[in-house]
């Protein structure tokens, strides 16, 4: 080898162990200040609900704060591109159901792509939930709302956290297989949802912030959308339990990292979100909000988001599935 080469070389391997000395360094220093975590959606919805108990583990696991940032809008597209333009330093995450990212580009075009802007760090767990109906109407079981649907179309209202969110598939779902015509009406968020169906306005949803209001009374809840029968709720029957199988639609939560940040601090936070959700109090906090621990590698993670895009797509297309 001439001399000239072997010094090219060994400058490059100097330079490129020095990267990775710097990369190193800045992961064992990482955080040395605040971290903000966006949440795509609006306050006191299901985002939220998940959302907040993380940043308050994560700030005492790692004696730094972690910071919620509400950016609700275009049914979680603003959130999501905010958090894919931020610096790539590891001060900035993407803490977001699986809506965002898995269902809302395959009804229209966004400025991003998961798959290719964003970083798998972990699962942070699924919300459970269930359909709920307002008890003005007097109707206590998914059958009985189906018969009445059937014979009054375009009368139900049922509220959603936005449009393509896993929510708003829930019941074009349901409207799918039961041949019920539901009128959807799409909110900022699930707590202005919320406060419509308290009151009246409207007479459905299905969003884990209704659950407490079912347990007090306040509304009848007619099925659980999860494999099993909810704790909580021992005498409430799932979909697949009143006739409906293969039609539950997971409701994922995931913190993503925009392209760039150093693989390091990565495997650092998703190593502490791990220890953390393993953790009775978390499991805990969880449950407290109908909430499922749920624990997948990083690269388990990547491939569950494709196979879930590749499921709601097939479901937009028999369904025929459209934005209003």
């Amino acid at each position: 080898m001439k001399r000239r080469d072997f010094l090219k070389l060994s400058t490059a391997a100097a330079a490129s162990a020095a990267v990775g000395s710097r990369a190193s360094a800045q992961a064992a220093a990482w955080p040395a200040r605040p971290v903000k975590l966006i949440i795509p959606y609006a306050p006191g919805g299901a985002s939220d609900i998940i959302g907040r108990p993380w940043a308050d583990a994560l700030s005492q696991s790692f004696g730094q704060q972690f910071v919620v940032e509400n950016r609700g809008g275009a049914a979680g597209s603003i959130g999501v591109e905010a958090a894919m333009k931020a610096a790539p330093d590891g001060y900035t995450f993407l803490l977001t159901p699986s809506a965002a990212i898995s269902v809302l580009p395959l009804l229209r075009q966004t400025p991003y792509d998961a798959r290719k802007n964003f970083l798998p760090v972990a699962r942070v767990g699924d919300s459970v939930s269930g359909f709920v109906i307002h008890p003005s109407l007097g109707l206590k079981t998914m059958k009985e709302m189906v018969d009445y649907a059937k014979k009054n179309p375009g009368k139900l209202i049922y509220g959603s956290s936005g449009l393509g969110t896993i929510q708003h598939m829930r019941i074009e779902m349901i409207k799918y297989r039961a041949g019920i015509d539901v009128l959807h009406v799409p909110y900022r968020g699930a707590g202005d949802a919320l406060n419509d169906i308290l009151a009246g306005q409207i007479h459905m949803m299905n969003e884990i912030n209704v659950l407490p209001h079912a347990k007090a009374g306040k509304l009848n809840l007619l099925c659980m959308n999860s494999p099993d029968r909810l704790a909580e709720f021992p005498d409430t029957p799932t979909l697949t339990e009143v006739g409906y199988p293969n039609s539950d639609l997971p409701s994922w939560y995931a913190i993503w990292a925009p392209v760039g940040v150093p693989n390091d601090i990565i495997d650092k936070l998703h190593t502490r979100v791990v220890e953390i959700i393993k953790g009775e109090p978390m499991q805990q906090k969880l449950r407290q909000v109908s909430g499922a621990p749920r624990i997948q590698t990083r690269e388990q993670m990547a491939q569950f988001l494709i196979d879930d895009m590749k499921s709601n797509e097939e479901l937009i297309k028999a369904a025929n599935i459209k934005l209003e």
